[in-house]
This record gives C-alpha cells, structure tokens and sequence, in this order.
C-alpha cells in the first residue's frame, strides 16, 4: 500500500501510528513540518522453525542449527508450562495451531478476550537465538565455551554460572538478562554432544553432571592418553581409539584457529578452519555437520543435545515455577503499565484527567488479553519523587492514584527525570510508562542515564505534556528545549511525546487508550524538523492487521497531508478538527491534536 502523507509547515510534531492490515506495500509520507511520525501495527506474527538447518551451526541448510534445537526444546517445554498453568487455573490447554499467537492465547486462558499477538515470545526467542550464534564469534578461540581440547570442568563451570545468573535474573524480573545466558549457556551444552565422544560411547541420555556441581565428572581422558588413530582422508566414520571406547573414556576434539599445536595423540575438532586436523592423529571427530560418514552419529548428538536441552530448560523451570518461565519467554497479560505523574500544584487539572485515564484503563482491559500484570505508581514534585507504588489489584490503583493531590512547586523546572528514572529501574522490562507533566526537567543531567535505561529494559515512555496552551492559570510554561528532550526520550523508546492544551488532553488520553495493547508493535517513527518534506517508505504485510497512523503536533497546529493509496490516486485527507469521524475511508485511523478520523481499511 503507497500513501502520501503531507503534513503543512506549522510548528507542528507529527506521530503517525499504524496497526497495518492485511495488506502489503508501502506508505509514502510528505511531512514539512516539525512532526514525529509512528507507524504501529497489530502483528500477528508466525514462528519459523520449519526448513530445518545445520545442526550446531548458527545458520545453514541441513537438517538441523543451534536455533532449531534451541527452538524446538524452547516450544516443548513452553507448551508444558503454559499446560500445568491451564491446569491449575481449572481449564484445558487446547491452541488451536502452533502459531506464536495461537500458543499464547491458549496459554492465557480461554476466558480473555481481545486481539492476542506472539510478538513478544516471538522477540524473546529471538534475543535467545541471537545470543545462542554469537557464542560463535565472540568466544571462537574459547576452548570451554565449545568444549573443545578436553576443557570440561570449565565448560561446566560456564553452565552452572549461567544457570545461577539465570534464576537469580529470573526472580529480580531482569527476563532480558536471563533470556540472553540462557542462548549462550544452551549453546555451550549443545556444543557438549557434537565436540566430544559422548554418542560414540554409546550414550543416548544427556550426561545430567554437566548441569549439577555436586556430581563428579568421571573416567576423562588423561593430557597425556592418546585417544584418536591417524586418519589421512579426514572422512574416518570413528576415529577414536578401542581402548578408549572400551574404557568409556571421556574425550573431545582439540582445536586449533591460529596454532596446529596438539597433545601427542590426541583428536582434532576438524574441518578446514582447524590447523590441528593436519598433525598426526590427522581427521576430526565434530558432529557439527552431516556426511556420508558420520551422519547416524550427527543425528545421535542433536538428539542427544535436545534432550539435554529440554533438562537444563526444565531445571530453570523448576526453579523459576511455570509463571515466572512464560514471563521470560514473553508470554504473559499485557505489560506492567506504570504511571508517573506530577503532583506540583498547577497539575490539578492534569492529575484529574490522570485519574480518570488509569480508571478508564483498568476497566476497559480487565478481563481482556490486554489486562495489565501489574500496576505501578510514581509520583513527583520538588524537591521530592516517589515512593513507588506496585501491585496486581486494580481497585488498589485506583484507591493510589485517587489519593495523589497537587502541592507546591512554584518554580519551573521539577524532578521529571528522577521519577522516570525510580519507574525505568523499580518497573520489569518492557514496561509501558505513562509520564504526565507540564514542566521541565529540572534533573536534565539525568537524560542520558534515562536513554541508557530506556536501551537496557526496552520499556516504552510516553510524554503527555500540557504547558503555555493550557490557559493563564498555568504559573508554568514548557519552553521548546525542553520539549525537545522529551521528544528524544520518547523516540528512543517508541513512545510519543504528546503537547496538548487542557481541552485537548481527554483526547490525547484517548491515543493511549487505543495503543495500549500488547498485539501491537511499531512499523514506523519518525520526527521532524520545521520546513523540511521527506518520503517515508515501509512494508506492510499480511500478518499485520488494523491499520493506525496518529500524527500529533503543537497544540495549536493543523497539519495537512495529503494520501496516495496503491493504485496512484491521491485521497484527500484535509478535515477540520472535531471528534471521530467515519467519512474519511482511506486509513484505519488517522489522529492528531483536534482531529480523530476512523475509516475503514483500504
């Protein structure tokens, strides 16, 4: 879909938002005015773990990676957390396909209504598979991080590390951190039953010591016990020696990037890159990739490492209970919503209009998949912020922010930047952060340390920001500058910074309201300056639904712009401020200050 979006040179920001439909092509957008554009859209993403590729290689074409393994062991023992949840909830685990969305749904309950997306397991899966490849370029020459040259006590030690530094992520709700050792430690596993004899010696069950501290790694062979035979074509289907089988000693292959230096009669890993596997015992003993002479023992060692893989999963699980686990993964209610608002006393208004976005909030999502998992509440003022309130009742949010009540602050700037800042590190990743103020920060110092944690947790801020629009009674004005700062924290976090009179904050509430559900992820964000024009091009495809473009700008602005659809034909898109409207048919929605349009989908 190609559409022209020309907004006119006032001083002016411009967010478009977009919940694309079934649709694919491009948006277009003209923008001469100091606007900030966000394309948003509901996803309803599809899981790809078919067309299966080389085992214990990040990517390839084979029959199976480090990412189909780590996949196919991460659905299995998501599908039996989300099951014993359903379970115990009193009700069956029934989805109706294997789709991220069908999954999570199921997961939730039947009982939730509302537009349910796998965006959020999808991108945990995502962030595991990631940190699972980068094993390889990051600790190429790490002998323990592959198990290679015989390193298992070291190889261990980084597993069981990392399952320490997993729970306890877990329980302090750092599910980024957590999801990011997960991929590395799975890796270093996997890497366990291609690199080593373990098949060879007949194994079919994972070796269970590699993931507990208290038991012994026995029987491995010693630095100076030979263990392979010289083999000169390098496609010897068992090279290890008898005795060593015989023995069920433990070996692994040694492996050498800038040196062809090995232990008198020892394995190599093999393959070109390993200057060893041309030192006599010649070969490799890897099972990294299937050929004709080693691939019944390739497909032992990923069955093996799946297995291994479901242990060492179930053993975070444990651990974690089952809630927690599907929070790591991404599947949980909606995000914490957290909201951090000025309590100076020129807020009276604002606070009023704040009270009534969290109720209207709180109700319209209850019992839907978009009710939020937790509640949290930061006030501000000077020369004081806090404390932060959390819970999970709704109804005692609603008592918590009832109680806040406009005091002091008769000077501009107040402590903005702490607030958010007590709401960034008190509040779980991917929080969605609501900041109500009509001042500047007085803590601007802070800026980089909020972008820093914006980057860190991947929550989402937006600014509803009332300032020298809002009437004489305001004692206090939001200067450019300072507006401008808001706008960059927003950015860096996709979310908005919204500048609205006091008549126009209901409506600005309004964008909230209809942003705020999980399913949606955004296509595009851009700001800017005043005088410029510039085309905007992006994809839409079939597995984004509900298009919604939101332009907001100044409080006093019009935009115009003008839409192009697929076939050419410019639609006229100029309205007069008011309410919603269902005369405009080109977009899904369309907002900015004054003016709200619904139409149809192209």
């Amino acid at each position: 879909m190609i559409i022209d979006i020309t907004v006119s040179p006032h001083d002016s920001r411009g967010t478009a938002h977009w919940t694309p439909a079934a649709t694919t092509g491009l948006l277009r957008a003209l923008i001469p005015s100091s606007a900030m554009v966000f394309v948003l859209g509901t996803a309803l993403l599809v899981l790809a773990l078919t067309n299966p590729t080389l085992a214990f290689v990040p990517i390839g074409g084979g029959t199976a990676t480090h990412v189909t393994i780590t996949g196919n062991a991460l659905l299995q023992k998501v599908t039996e957390a989300c099951k014993a949840v359903a379970n115990a909830a009193g009700h069956e685990f029934e989805p109706t396909g294997s789709s991220p969305e069908e999954l999570v749904k199921a997961c939730l309950g039947p009982t939730a209504t509302g537009e349910v997306s796998g965006a959020k397991f999808h991108a945990a899966l995502q962030e595991i598979y990631t940190q699972n490849g980068l094993v390889d370029r990051d600790f190429v020459n790490s002998a323990p991080h592959h198990f290679n040259s015989e390193s298992f006590l070291e190889g261990r030690a980084l597993i069981i590390e990392g399952l320490a530094t997993i729970k306890s992520n877990i329980r302090l709700e750092n599910f980024k951190a957590a999801r990011e050792t997960l991929g590395r430690i799975l890796h270093v596993l996997q890497d366990f039953y291609s690199h080593s004899n373990w098949v060879e010696l007949g194994n079919v069950e994972p070796f269970s010591n590699l993931l507990r501290a208290d038991l012994p790694l026995e029987n491995l062979a010693e630095v100076n016990t030979p263990t392979c035979s010289d083999c000169e074509s390098g496609t010897c289907p068992n090279p290890i020696l008898y005795e060593i089988l015989q023995q069920k000693k433990l070996t692994s292959g040694y492996m050498g990037i800038f040196s062809n230096a090995k232990p008198k009669g020892k394995c190599s890993h093999g393959g070109a890159s390993d200057l060893t596997s041309a030192e006599i015992p010649r070969g490799g003993i890897n099972k990294d990739v299937p050929h004709a002479h080693n691939s019944g023992l390739h497909r032992q060692a990923v069955n093996v490492a799946t297995f291994a893989s479901l242990e060492l999963l179930e053993d975070i699980r444990a651990a974690a209970g089952d809630k927690d686990f599907l929070r790591m993964m991404g599947i949980a209610r909606s995000s914490v919503v957290c909201f951090v608002i000025d309590t100076t006393g020129s807020m009276w208004d604002d606070i009023v209009q704040a009270q009534k976005l969290v109720y209207e909030i709180i109700d319209s999502k209850k019992g839907t998949q978009d009710e939020p998992s937790e509640y949290i509440l930061v006030p501000f003022n000077d020369p004081s912020f806090g404390p932060m309130v959390r819970t999970t009742d709704p109804d005692k949010m609603k008592k918590e922010v009832s109680s806040l009540h406009p005091f002091g602050g008769g000077d501009d700037p107040e402590l903005c930047l702490s607030g958010l800042q007590l709401a960034l590190t008190g509040a779980p990743a991917s929080s969605n952060i609501y900041v109500f103020t009509d001042a500047t920060a007085k803590d601007i110092h802070l800026k980089d340390t909020i972008a820093a944690l914006i980057r860190s947790t991947k929550s989402t801020v937006t600014f509803l920001l009332t300032g020298a629009g809002a009437g004489a009674r305001r004692r206090r004005s939001l200067r450019a500058g300072s507006f401008q700062d808001y706008k960059d924290l927003a950015l860096a976090s996709g979310g908005q910074a919204i500048q609205v009179t006091k008549s126009q904050l209901p409506q600005a509430t309004d964008v909230i309201l209809d942003t705020s559900t999980s399913a949606l992820v955004t296509v595009l964000q851009r700001a800017r300056s005043p005088g410029n024009e510039e085309t905007f091009p992006f994809v839409l495809d079939e597995s984004l639904q509900n298009i919604t473009i939101y332009i907001t700008g100044a409080p006093r602005a019009t935009p115009t712009f003008t839409l192009t659809n697929p076939s050419g034909t410019e639609l006229p898109a100029n309205q007069e401020p008011g309410p919603r409207s269902d005369t405009f048919k080109p977009l899904s929605n369309l907002v900015f200050p004054g003016q709200k349009c619904r139409p149809e989908p192209l």
